[in-house]
């Protein structure tokens, strides 16, 4: 099982009230909201390993350099990204946390945890199935049957999760089921900054997804001017896309292949006891957690 750990984390701050506070009054609702819903996930789920994915960087370079607008809508004025003051001061609390609980917990410099939930189901697929818990779409590109690699969406919750795979990425977009990627970079992701192609909608990016595969594939076909799957609105718009479509697919593409090594030798078993109990103990106590902490004790073991 792999967690989009900040998808998590917003979730829960958003979904559990901000009056949920440690003793001495700080706001802990975040790392209530994600403990439990771990906990939930472990015993609906009972996974044999598990990895909380983090971002080392929520806007890497690459994919700056590739397109400026990436994410530019969330930048603070401290070059930053806009997280709220009271979610901020929680994460901390929630890396020690999850540290003496002795949960996996991994980034990687200069990539986010996409990337790194990317490589990660890669290599794991090859030993059985693979979960990723996400609420971001963009991680759909990643289902694979062969695996399987599933989705865990959480739009509507933990505990109204959509499962979805390559068939039901299929049924749900109309495109082929790991086609996701290429499908976002056409139609555009506003909460990405992905501007899409003008004129380009959810039909059209659908149907030359499944004709041609990929971006790649639909430049290569107007190059070698072949019509056939393009209407003449289409290929206009497409042919003064190019320089953007170059650049999306770069930056909607999750990386699967991160060679760091704080991924050498991750152990990621659960654990059957905490790995640090003096400090969890301590932990729970500071910040009000006693509750949370013991049902996720409890469905580890």
């Amino acid at each position: 099982m792999l967690l989009d750990t900040p998808s998590l984390y917003f979730r829960a701050f958003y979904g559990v009230p901000e009056s949920v506070k440690a003793p001495d009054g700080t706001p802990v609702n975040a790392v209530r909201g994600l403990i439990d819903m771990i906990a939930r996930l472990v015993a609906d789920r009972r996974p044999e390993r598990l990895v909380c994915c983090m971002d080392a960087d929520w806007r890497p370079a690459f994919r700056v350099e590739a397109l400026p607008s990436y994410k530019a809508h969330r930048v603070a004025d401290d070059g930053g990204d806009q997280v709220p003051g009271a979610l901020s001061a929680q994460l901390p609390v929630i890396d020690a946390v999850l540290d003496a609980v002795g949960l996996a917990r991994v980034g990687v410099p200069g990539y986010e945890a996409d990337d790194v939930i990317g490589t990660l189901a890669a290599r794991g697929a090859a030993d059985g199935p693979v979960d990723i818990v996400t609420g971001d779409r963009d991680l759909f590109q990643l289902v694979d049957e062969r695996g399987p690699v599933l989705v865990l969406y959480t739009a509507r919750g933990i505990r109204n999760l959509e499962i979805l795979g390559e068939k039901e990425v299929a049924a749900k977009y109309a495109i082929p089921g790991r086609g996701y990627g290429e499908y976002a970079a056409l139609r555009g992701d506003p909460s990405d900054g992905l501007p899409g192609v003008p004129g380009v909608g959810d039909k059209t990016a659908a149907a030359l997804v499944t004709r041609f595969g990929s971006v790649a594939g639909i430049l290569a076909a107007l190059d070698s001017g072949d019509a056939e799957g393009f209407t003449a609105a289409a290929r206009r718009r497409i042919e003064a896309a190019r320089d953007y479509l170059a650049a999306a697919e770069t930056v909607v593409r999750v990386v699967t292949d991160i060679d760091a090594p704080e991924l050498a030798g991750l152990d990621d078993r659960l654990p059957a006891a905490p790995r640090d109990p003096r400090a969890l103990t301590d932990l729970a106590e500071r910040w009000g957690l006693s509750s949370p902490v013991e049902r996720l004790l409890k469905a580890l073991c």
